[in-house]
């Protein structure tokens, strides 16, 4: 249970799976590394631009995909959205400057990131996506 969270969530649509994230704004701060896993088109994108809306963000989110990371100055943080899946090897994080990314004002919201074991640090929150129906399920484990 994350506060008032529970552990699983059932997202019927996008919508909900936006009101989730703006939900899950409100347990960030600074120095979070929040992973998030699922298949393809599961819903993570969606999910990160209903975290970034929830703290106030009004402009464009993309996915991240071929840049691998995306940055927003929002509420007084640096955020830091990776979409790692089509990174080739874990090495290649090294070319984004991975380690310069956290920090105290800093939070990184990491898709995929399976394909960065062993050059990411812990994720202090664990998010993953499945499939449920016509929706998603969302599980949701802290560190």
């Amino acid at each position: 249970m994350i506060d008032d969270l529970p552990s699983e969530f059932e997202a019927s649509d996008e919508a909900a799976m936006m009101a989730l994230g703006a939900r899950l704004a409100r347990r960030l701060e600074g120095g979070q590394i929040v992973a998030l896993s699922g298949d393809l088109g599961a819903g993570k994108t969606t999910l990160v631009r209903g975290m970034l809306r929830g703290l106030g963000y009004p402009g464009r989110v993309k996915s991240p995909s071929y840049g691998l990371v995306e940055s927003y100055n929002v509420a007084g943080l640096e955020i830091h959205h990776l979409d790692l899946y089509r990174l080739g090897d874990p090495e290649e994080l090294d070319f984004v400057g991975i380690e310069d990314l956290p920090g105290p004002n800093s939070i990184l919201l990491i898709e995929w990131p399976e394909r960065g074991k062993g050059r990411l640090p812990e994720a202090a929150m664990h998010i993953r996506i499945e499939h449920s129906g016509s929706g998603r399920r969302a599980i949701l484990t802290t560190a």
